[in-house]
Protein backbone atom coordinates (compact mmCIF):
# COMPACT_ATOMS: atom_id res chain seq x y z
CA UNK A 1 0.00 0.00 0.00
CA UNK A 2 1.41 3.75 -0.68
CA UNK A 3 1.42 6.68 1.39
CA UNK A 4 -2.14 7.10 2.14
CA UNK A 5 -3.43 10.88 0.82
CA UNK A 6 -6.58 12.68 2.14
CA UNK A 7 -7.60 16.25 0.10
CA UNK A 8 -9.05 19.37 2.47
CA UNK A 9 -10.22 21.85 -0.03
CA UNK A 10 -12.21 20.92 -3.69
CA UNK A 11 -11.71 23.86 -5.20
CA UNK A 12 -10.54 24.72 -8.91
CA UNK A 13 -7.21 23.67 -8.47
CA UNK A 14 -8.33 20.56 -6.36
CA UNK A 15 -8.82 18.88 -10.10
CA UNK A 16 -5.31 18.99 -11.36
CA UNK A 17 -3.99 17.85 -8.41
CA UNK A 18 -5.79 14.63 -7.71
CA UNK A 19 -5.43 14.09 -11.42
CA UNK A 20 -1.86 13.50 -10.58
CA UNK A 21 -2.47 12.29 -7.44
CA UNK A 22 -4.29 9.19 -8.31
CA UNK A 23 -1.85 8.53 -11.48
CA UNK A 24 1.53 8.75 -8.34
CA UNK A 25 1.97 4.36 -7.63
CA UNK A 26 3.43 5.30 -4.25
CA UNK A 27 0.27 7.59 -3.20
CA UNK A 28 -3.22 6.14 -2.43
CA UNK A 29 -5.45 8.98 -2.05
CA UNK A 30 -8.15 7.88 0.10
CA UNK A 31 -10.44 11.34 1.31
CA UNK A 32 -11.99 14.05 -0.37
CA UNK A 33 -13.09 16.85 1.95
CA UNK A 34 -14.12 20.19 1.68
CA UNK A 35 -16.83 22.21 3.97
CA UNK A 36 -19.16 21.79 1.31
CA UNK A 37 -19.82 17.80 1.60
CA UNK A 38 -22.01 17.92 -1.60
CA UNK A 39 -18.79 19.10 -3.90
CA UNK A 40 -16.19 16.84 -1.88
CA UNK A 41 -18.36 14.19 -3.51
CA UNK A 42 -18.48 15.40 -6.42
CA UNK A 43 -14.37 15.21 -6.49
CA UNK A 44 -14.26 11.98 -5.04
CA UNK A 45 -16.44 10.33 -7.54
CA UNK A 46 -14.77 12.47 -10.24
CA UNK A 47 -11.40 10.63 -9.66
CA UNK A 48 -12.27 7.30 -7.92
CA UNK A 49 -11.71 8.50 -4.44
CA UNK A 50 -13.51 6.24 -1.92
CA UNK A 51 -14.66 8.40 0.78
CA UNK A 52 -15.28 12.34 1.28
CA UNK A 53 -17.33 14.19 3.78
CA UNK A 54 -16.38 17.60 5.94
CA UNK A 55 -12.48 18.68 6.24
CA UNK A 56 -12.45 16.15 9.97
CA UNK A 57 -12.94 13.09 7.84
CA UNK A 58 -9.73 13.73 6.29
CA UNK A 59 -7.94 14.41 9.92
CA UNK A 60 -10.12 11.02 11.72
CA UNK A 61 -9.26 8.08 8.99
CA UNK A 62 -7.26 5.65 10.14
CA UNK A 63 -5.07 5.02 6.97
CA UNK A 64 -4.23 9.22 6.19
CA UNK A 65 -1.37 9.65 6.44
CA UNK A 66 -0.54 13.46 4.15
CA UNK A 67 -3.37 15.47 4.41
CA UNK A 68 -2.94 17.70 1.03
CA UNK A 69 -4.14 21.09 2.35
CA UNK A 70 -5.76 22.78 -1.12
CA UNK A 71 -7.80 25.72 0.91
CA UNK A 72 -8.07 29.66 0.32
CA UNK A 73 -5.02 31.18 2.21
CA UNK A 74 -6.84 32.32 4.90
CA UNK A 75 -7.87 29.40 5.54
CA UNK A 76 -4.29 27.53 5.67
CA UNK A 77 -2.82 27.91 8.55
CA UNK A 78 -6.34 26.41 10.81
CA UNK A 79 -6.58 23.68 8.09
CA UNK A 80 -3.02 22.71 8.44
CA UNK A 81 -3.21 23.10 12.75
CA UNK A 82 -6.17 20.49 12.49
CA UNK A 83 -3.81 17.85 10.33
CA UNK A 84 -1.07 18.38 12.55
CA UNK A 85 -3.39 17.80 15.73
CA UNK A 86 -4.03 14.80 14.22
CA UNK A 87 -0.43 13.50 13.72
CA UNK A 88 -0.64 13.41 10.08
CA UNK A 89 1.83 14.95 7.60
CA UNK A 90 0.74 18.39 5.52
CA UNK A 91 0.98 19.61 2.46
CA UNK A 92 0.00 23.30 1.65
CA UNK A 93 -1.15 25.06 -1.44
CA UNK A 94 0.96 28.28 -1.19
CA UNK A 95 1.36 30.51 1.04
CA UNK A 96 1.75 28.54 4.10
CA UNK A 97 -0.17 30.71 6.25
CA UNK A 98 -1.38 34.10 5.70
CA UNK A 99 1.90 36.08 7.88
CA UNK A 100 4.63 34.86 9.39
CA UNK A 101 4.15 34.49 12.71
CA UNK A 102 1.39 32.18 12.41
CA UNK A 103 3.89 30.29 10.05
CA UNK A 104 6.59 30.18 12.34
CA UNK A 105 4.08 28.61 15.09
CA UNK A 106 2.30 26.24 12.52
CA UNK A 107 6.36 24.73 11.98
CA UNK A 108 7.46 24.49 15.35
CA UNK A 109 3.56 22.59 16.33
CA UNK A 110 4.73 20.31 13.23
CA UNK A 111 8.46 19.60 14.99
CA UNK A 112 6.94 18.68 18.03
CA UNK A 113 4.24 16.45 16.69
CA UNK A 114 7.39 14.94 14.38
CA UNK A 115 5.45 15.63 11.54
CA UNK A 116 6.78 16.86 8.17
CA UNK A 117 5.50 20.30 6.07
CA UNK A 118 5.36 20.65 2.95
CA UNK A 119 4.61 23.52 0.59
CA UNK A 120 3.98 24.34 -2.83
CA UNK A 121 4.97 25.78 -5.52
CA UNK A 122 6.12 22.30 -6.31
CA UNK A 123 6.86 23.57 -10.12
CA UNK A 124 10.48 24.32 -8.55
CA UNK A 125 10.77 20.33 -8.30
CA UNK A 126 9.79 19.94 -12.43
CA UNK A 127 12.24 19.58 -14.93
CA UNK A 128 12.54 23.72 -15.86
CA UNK A 129 13.33 24.82 -12.25
CA UNK A 130 15.41 21.65 -11.47
CA UNK A 131 17.84 22.14 -14.51
CA UNK A 132 18.34 25.46 -13.55
CA UNK A 133 19.28 24.98 -10.41
CA UNK A 134 22.14 22.19 -10.93
CA UNK A 135 23.36 24.14 -14.01
CA UNK A 136 23.80 26.94 -11.94
CA UNK A 137 25.30 24.61 -9.07
CA UNK A 138 27.50 22.90 -11.80
CA UNK A 139 29.20 26.76 -12.09
CA UNK A 140 27.97 26.97 -15.63
CA UNK A 141 26.86 30.78 -15.37
CA UNK A 142 30.02 31.64 -13.20
CA UNK A 143 29.16 32.76 -9.75
CA UNK A 144 25.40 34.25 -9.81
CA UNK A 145 24.89 37.97 -9.64
CA UNK A 146 21.44 39.19 -10.61
CA UNK A 147 18.16 38.18 -12.34
CA UNK A 148 15.32 40.06 -13.61
CA UNK A 149 11.64 38.61 -13.35
CA UNK A 150 8.32 39.72 -14.93
CA UNK A 151 4.95 38.40 -14.46
CA UNK A 152 2.21 40.54 -15.83
CA UNK A 153 -1.30 39.97 -16.35
CA UNK A 154 -4.23 41.70 -16.84
CA UNK A 155 -5.44 39.70 -13.64
CA UNK A 156 -7.69 36.39 -12.98
CA UNK A 157 -11.41 37.83 -12.48
CA UNK A 158 -11.55 37.49 -16.51
CA UNK A 159 -11.04 33.50 -16.46
CA UNK A 160 -11.78 32.56 -12.80
CA UNK A 161 -15.18 31.89 -11.83
CA UNK A 162 -14.35 33.00 -8.18
CA UNK A 163 -11.58 35.42 -7.91
CA UNK A 164 -12.27 37.10 -4.88
CA UNK A 165 -9.76 35.90 -2.68
CA UNK A 166 -7.29 36.38 -4.87
CA UNK A 167 -7.72 39.88 -4.21
CA UNK A 168 -7.76 39.81 -0.22
CA UNK A 169 -5.26 39.79 2.60
CA UNK A 170 -2.74 37.20 2.24
CA UNK A 171 -3.19 37.08 -1.88
CA UNK A 172 -3.30 39.46 -4.93
CA UNK A 173 -0.44 38.90 -7.32
CA UNK A 174 2.19 39.27 -4.54
CA UNK A 175 1.29 36.35 -2.90
CA UNK A 176 -0.80 34.60 -5.09
CA UNK A 177 2.36 34.82 -8.13
CA UNK A 178 5.36 35.68 -6.06
CA UNK A 179 5.97 32.47 -4.41
CA UNK A 180 6.78 30.96 -7.98
CA UNK A 181 9.62 33.19 -8.37
CA UNK A 182 11.15 33.87 -5.03
CA UNK A 183 10.88 30.34 -4.46
CA UNK A 184 12.62 29.74 -7.83
CA UNK A 185 15.65 32.32 -6.49
CA UNK A 186 15.47 30.76 -3.15
CA UNK A 187 16.83 27.15 -4.85
CA UNK A 188 19.17 29.82 -7.43
CA UNK A 189 20.52 32.56 -4.80
CA UNK A 190 19.60 31.06 -1.20
CA UNK A 191 17.97 33.48 1.80
CA UNK A 192 16.93 36.92 1.13
CA UNK A 193 18.55 39.18 3.74
CA UNK A 194 16.23 42.12 2.86
CA UNK A 195 13.70 43.87 0.22
CA UNK A 196 12.35 47.50 -0.76
CA UNK A 197 9.26 48.11 -3.24
CA UNK A 198 6.96 49.94 -4.60
CA UNK A 199 3.02 48.86 -4.57
CA UNK A 200 0.20 50.48 -6.47
CA UNK A 201 -4.15 49.57 -6.92
CA UNK A 202 -5.33 50.71 -10.30
CA UNK A 203 -8.72 49.69 -9.27
CA UNK A 204 -10.19 49.58 -6.18
CA UNK A 205 -13.40 46.93 -7.23
CA UNK A 206 -12.90 44.46 -9.97
CA UNK A 207 -15.87 42.51 -12.11
CA UNK A 208 -15.88 38.91 -12.93
CA UNK A 209 -15.93 37.70 -16.22
CA UNK A 210 -16.92 34.22 -16.20
CA UNK A 211 -18.98 31.23 -14.83
CA UNK A 212 -22.28 31.55 -13.17
CA UNK A 213 -21.46 35.24 -11.38
CA UNK A 214 -20.11 36.95 -14.47
CA UNK A 215 -21.19 40.11 -13.85
CA UNK A 216 -20.60 40.35 -9.56
CA UNK A 217 -18.96 43.22 -8.69
CA UNK A 218 -16.10 42.94 -6.03
CA UNK A 219 -13.59 44.57 -4.03
CA UNK A 220 -10.01 44.76 -4.18
CA UNK A 221 -7.97 44.88 -1.17
CA UNK A 222 -4.14 44.74 -1.82
CA UNK A 223 -1.97 45.88 -4.24
CA UNK A 224 -1.99 44.75 -7.73
CA UNK A 225 1.27 45.67 -9.24
CA UNK A 226 4.11 45.70 -7.36
CA UNK A 227 7.96 45.96 -7.88
CA UNK A 228 10.83 44.81 -5.58
CA UNK A 229 14.50 44.74 -5.06
CA UNK A 230 15.35 42.08 -3.52
CA UNK A 231 19.09 41.31 -2.12
CA UNK A 232 20.54 37.99 -1.17
CA UNK A 233 22.69 37.20 1.51
CA UNK A 234 25.70 35.53 -0.50
CA UNK A 235 25.31 38.86 -2.58
CA UNK A 236 23.08 38.41 -5.55
CA UNK A 237 20.16 41.25 -6.15
CA UNK A 238 16.73 40.43 -8.34
CA UNK A 239 15.18 43.10 -9.81
CA UNK A 240 11.14 41.70 -9.50
CA UNK A 241 7.80 43.03 -11.58
CA UNK A 242 4.86 40.95 -10.31
CA UNK A 243 1.48 42.70 -11.61
CA UNK A 244 -2.47 42.19 -12.08
CA UNK A 245 -2.47 45.62 -14.22
CA UNK A 246 -1.02 44.94 -17.20
CA UNK A 247 -2.82 45.03 -20.60
CA UNK A 248 0.25 43.22 -21.92
CA UNK A 249 0.42 39.58 -21.14
CA UNK A 250 4.31 39.04 -20.25
CA UNK A 251 4.46 36.47 -17.83
CA UNK A 252 7.00 33.52 -16.91
CA UNK A 253 10.24 35.40 -17.50
CA UNK A 254 12.95 34.95 -15.31
CA UNK A 255 16.47 35.97 -16.37
CA UNK A 256 19.76 35.00 -14.07
CA UNK A 257 22.97 36.64 -14.78
CA UNK A 258 26.66 35.56 -13.52
CA UNK A 259 29.85 36.67 -14.08
CA UNK A 260 30.36 34.11 -17.22
CA UNK A 261 27.16 34.01 -18.85
CA UNK A 262 23.18 34.71 -18.60
CA UNK A 263 20.22 32.07 -17.79
CA UNK A 264 16.79 32.38 -19.62
CA UNK A 265 15.02 30.03 -16.76
CA UNK A 266 11.47 28.21 -18.06
CA UNK A 267 8.34 29.78 -16.70
CA UNK A 268 8.21 29.03 -13.10
CA UNK A 269 4.44 28.43 -12.63
CA UNK A 270 5.57 25.60 -15.11
CA UNK A 271 7.23 22.15 -14.67
CA UNK A 272 8.94 22.30 -18.25
CA UNK A 273 10.67 24.28 -20.55
CA UNK A 274 13.74 24.97 -22.66
CA UNK A 275 16.61 26.82 -20.88
CA UNK A 276 18.70 29.03 -22.92
CA UNK A 277 22.16 30.19 -21.90
CA UNK A 278 24.17 33.26 -23.57
CA UNK A 279 28.07 34.02 -23.11
CA UNK A 280 29.27 37.64 -22.60
CA UNK A 281 29.51 39.55 -25.68
CA UNK A 282 27.64 37.09 -27.76
CA UNK A 283 24.30 37.49 -29.38
CA UNK A 284 23.71 34.01 -29.67
CA UNK A 285 21.87 32.07 -27.61
CA UNK A 286 22.13 28.25 -27.10
CA UNK A 287 19.09 25.63 -26.05
CA UNK A 288 19.32 23.46 -23.11
CA UNK A 289 16.77 21.07 -22.63
CA UNK A 290 15.64 20.80 -19.73
CA UNK A 291 15.86 17.13 -17.76
CA UNK A 292 13.95 15.79 -15.11
CA UNK A 293 10.03 15.21 -14.36
CA UNK A 294 7.73 16.85 -16.25
CA UNK A 295 4.90 15.68 -14.12
CA UNK A 296 2.46 18.71 -13.03
CA UNK A 297 0.87 19.85 -9.43
CA UNK A 298 1.08 17.05 -7.05
CA UNK A 299 4.80 16.04 -7.66
CA UNK A 300 5.57 17.91 -4.20
CA UNK A 301 2.99 15.72 -2.15
CA UNK A 302 4.78 12.69 -3.65
CA UNK A 303 8.32 14.14 -2.81
CA UNK A 304 6.85 14.68 0.65
CA UNK A 305 5.68 11.14 0.94
CA UNK A 306 8.88 8.92 -0.32
CA UNK A 307 10.89 11.58 2.06
CA UNK A 308 8.92 10.83 5.32
CA UNK A 309 9.04 7.38 4.11
CA UNK A 310 13.22 7.62 4.28
CA UNK A 311 13.27 9.67 7.24
CA UNK A 312 14.50 12.69 5.05
CA UNK A 313 13.18 16.27 4.93
CA UNK A 314 11.08 17.41 1.82
CA UNK A 315 12.74 19.43 -0.58
CA UNK A 316 9.85 21.99 -1.06
CA UNK A 317 9.94 22.48 2.77
CA UNK A 318 8.13 24.33 5.15
CA UNK A 319 11.36 26.04 6.26
CA UNK A 320 11.82 26.98 2.84
CA UNK A 321 8.42 28.23 2.32
CA UNK A 322 8.43 30.67 5.95
CA UNK A 323 11.68 32.19 4.31
CA UNK A 324 9.41 33.09 1.32
CA UNK A 325 6.30 34.48 2.54
CA UNK A 326 8.46 36.33 5.33
CA UNK A 327 10.03 37.95 2.23
CA UNK A 328 6.90 38.69 0.49
CA UNK A 329 5.91 40.14 4.06
CA UNK A 330 8.66 42.45 3.96
CA UNK A 331 7.89 43.67 0.49
CA UNK A 332 4.50 44.31 1.19
CA UNK A 333 5.86 46.15 4.41
CA UNK A 334 8.26 48.07 2.37
CA UNK A 335 5.43 49.32 0.14
CA UNK A 336 3.54 50.44 2.93
CA UNK A 337 7.16 52.01 4.47
CA UNK A 338 9.00 52.89 1.35
CA UNK A 339 11.83 51.77 3.49
CA UNK A 340 14.40 48.94 3.05
CA UNK A 341 13.13 45.72 5.09
CA UNK A 342 15.53 42.89 6.58
CA UNK A 343 14.26 39.23 6.67
CA UNK A 344 15.55 37.34 9.26
CA UNK A 345 15.29 33.84 7.93
CA UNK A 346 17.26 31.41 6.75
CA UNK A 347 16.93 27.81 4.95
CA UNK A 348 18.52 24.68 4.46
CA UNK A 349 19.59 24.78 0.83
CA UNK A 350 18.35 21.57 -0.72
CA UNK A 351 19.72 19.45 -3.23
CA UNK A 352 17.90 19.05 -6.63
CA UNK A 353 16.25 16.02 -7.46
CA UNK A 354 18.21 13.09 -9.37
CA UNK A 355 17.47 13.72 -13.24
CA UNK A 356 15.98 10.29 -13.12
CA UNK A 357 13.08 11.21 -10.65
CA UNK A 358 9.98 9.01 -11.65
CA UNK A 359 6.62 9.92 -10.03
CA UNK A 360 5.67 7.06 -11.98
CA UNK A 361 7.80 4.58 -10.33
CA UNK A 362 6.36 1.95 -7.94
CA UNK A 363 9.15 2.86 -4.99
CA UNK A 364 7.56 2.56 -1.49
Amino acid sequence: MGVGVAVVGCGTISVEYLRNLTSFPDLDVLVCADLDPERARARAEEHGVPVWGPPETAYTHPDVEIVVNLTIPAAHAEVSHAAIAAGRHVWSEKPLTTDPESARTLLLRAAEAGVAVGCAPDTVLGAGAQSAARLVADGRIGVPATALTLMQTPGPESWHPDPEFLFRRGAGPLFDMGPYYLTLLAWLFGPVTRVAAVGRRSRTHRTIGSGPRAGSVFEVEVPTHVSALVEYRDGPAATMVISFDSPLLRAGFVEVTGSEATLEVPDPNRFDGTLRLRPPFSDDWSALPSTGTTATRGIGVLELARAVRAGASPRASGEVALHVLETMHAIHTSIDSGEFVTVESGFSAPTPLPEDWDPFARTL
